[in-house]
């Protein structure tokens, strides 16, 4: 908790008030959501399944695919260096949703619900739609990198029979299995995990020459060919290019994952212990995954290895199964493979998962056609899976193009559609925290990190540049491509005019004036739920080390 903070004086607003304690009447935005203590007190997610929850959705085919094509076109220094800067963004954006979650941690909300709250339903429509756009986009990259991951082993199936059979299986465990749904996702990230945690061990064993050929490479791909591959132009402008240009695709590897905190709040067993706890732990998780194996991915390939993903090639294979055949591990490459189609057909399914449920939440708030509220008897929204799905057959564009120049279109659509769902995300914690500090609400927050809203600022500041500069190399001459250009921007205009239609019909402000945000709503019904929560008391070492981890 930031202690040293003093936005206002504890229990009174910037007036001199103290604030009621009797909610507002219910807005719009409010339809869909019950604060019935039998509503609030059902939930199965466990701390386990939070933390792996979130840090699986950081574990994608975005650091074992996604990272070869970042690698090809700037060297491994830059891809690094993105990867650290990119970490950075993501710490900030999975804290203020930390703190916005843990606050109100209801159950049946999303994002969009508190931008709606704190900022306007207008931004909250747009950003719903976006956030729904992204994930079904997702689940087309994912298959995709699946069909990439099998063309690994040159079979005469072709590729898009293997996208149609991943796909397909998806569908089936987003309409029949999902009741195992977290426990299935926590068992998946596990084995993310275990396969991360075992690419590095074996790509320092590598480094160290401890594979069968006994070569000790070490950073010798650093020296040569050299640790940036300069970018667009040469020099010192070529080499932050290089950079900036890893830094901005870095983001494919994280969009969405910070907001599945906020998706879980409603459904976690203890939130305001657990939500917390599952922030907290996100950063050093993240800093192992992320910081060491993009150092160590670049030094087991050089960035000239043709096998590589590209856009002008056919590459079918992620650059740690490349380092490890380089290495003579034969065998070790095909269970790694197998391994990494694992995450990807995982990811695939989550996000076919948190796609369906943003449409149908939205169908619940009245922005998005009732039919998409539809459930099966078993409460599973099939017609929102199904629009999710059937978005996610952009897929099948492989049948036409390389599954590396798919891949490509698909990572900037998302990777930009996330980078604005930030934005989004930020904005609202602006919001959600001027309210509190009118309010004198701010020291009852039961999880606040340091440095904001600073930090959020120049977060935000970071990410609007990322946002506006995602397509910059196609403003060069030498790059220039429409699809390309198209795959970079289009989802600007398309936000845009989502935000100004609604706007158009609802009228209204274009902010909701502080003293009219509502902060009070639920907070009774969380404040009673906490005070029921009793923590768990190890009864021995094991328990007291399990529970530390999980």
């Amino acid at each position: 908790m930031n202690t040293h903070e003093k936005d206002s004086a504890p229990g009174s607003n910037s007036l001199g008030h103290f604030p009621s304690e009797t909610p507002p009447p219910p807005h719009d935005f409010d339809q869909g959501l019950s604060l019935s203590p039998e509503t609030q007190l059902h939930r199965g997610l466990k701390s386990r399944h939070i933390q792996f929850l979130a840090l699986g959705g950081a574990i994608g085919t975005g650091l074992f695919v996604g990272s070869g094509a970042i690698l090809r076109e700037v060297g491994p220094l830059p891809l690094w260096l993105g990867y650290l800067s990119m970490m950075g963004v993501v710490l900030c954006v999975m804290n203020i949703i930390a703190e916005m979650s843990t606050y109100l941690p209801l159950k049946g909300i999303t994002l969009p619900y508190f931008t709606a709250r704190y900022v306007d339903e207008s931004l909250a429509f747009a950003a719903g739609w976006n956030y729904w756009y992204a994930y079904s986009v997702l689940v087309a990259a994912e298959a995709t990198a699946g069909g990439i991951l099998l063309d690994y082993w040159e079979t005469a199936v072709p590729n898009w029979v293997w996208v149609l059979i991943i796909l397909v299986v998806i569908l089936v465990l987003n309409i029949i299995a999902v009741g195992v749904f977290g426990e299935a996702e926590f068992w998946f990230a596990s084995i993310k995990f275990l396969t991360i945690m075992g690419l590095i061990i074996v790509g320092i064993v590598i480094m160290c020459g401890g594979g069968p050929n006994k070569d000790a490479i070490g950073f010798r791909y650093w020296n040569d060919p050299g640790a940036f591959n300069e970018f667009i132009v040469p020099g010192s402008a070529g080499r932050f290019l290089a950079y900036w240009n890893a830094f901005i695709k870095a983001g494919f590897s994280f969009i969405t994952s910070p907001e599945l905190i906020g998706l879980a709040a409603g459904e976690a067993v203890a939130p305001r212990r657990n939500l917390p706890k599952a922030a907290r732990r996100f950063l050093w998780r993240l800093a192992v995954f992320y910081g060491v194996s993009s150092l160590i991915v670049g030094c087991l390939v050089p960035y000239t290895n043709p096998r590589l993903l590209s856009n002008e090639g056919n590459a079918n294979a992620s650059p740690w199964v490349i380092g490890i055949e380089n290495a003579g591990i034969g065998v070790l490459s095909h269970i790694i493979n197998a391994a990494i189609l694992t995450s990807a057909w995982s990811a695939g399914n989550a996000f076919l998962y948190s796609g369906s449920r943003v449409l149908f939440s939205m169908a619940q708030h009245g922005h998005a056609p009732r039919i998409f509220g539809k459930t099966t008897r078993r409460g599973v929204p099939w017609v929102a899976v199904l629009a999710t799905w059937l978005f996610g057959c952009l897929a099948f564009l492989n049948a036409s193009s390389s599954g590396a120049q798919v891949f490509a279109w698909l990572m900037n659509l998302s990777t930009i559609s996330g980078y604005v769902a930030w934005i989004v995300v930020m904005i609202t914690y602006l919001r959600f925290r001027k309210a509190m500090v009118f309010k004198g609400l701010l020291d009852t927050l039961p999880f606040r990190t340091p440095l904001q809203p600073y930090l959020t600022w120049f977060t935000l500041a970071v990410v609007t540049l990322l946002t506006l500069t995602n397509g910059f190399p196609v403003f060069t001459a030498k790059l220039w491509d429409v699809k390309n250009f198209l795959a970079a921007y289009i989802t600007l205009p398309a936000f845009a005019l989502l935000y100004l239609g609604h706007k158009l019909v609802k009228r209204g402000p274009w902010v909701r004036p502080v003293e009219e945000v509502d902060v009070l709503t639920g907070k009774k019904e969380m404040d009673d739920l906490t005070a029921a929560d009793v923590d768990p008391v190890p009864k021995n070492v094991l328990q007291r080390i399990w529970f530390w981890i999980a």
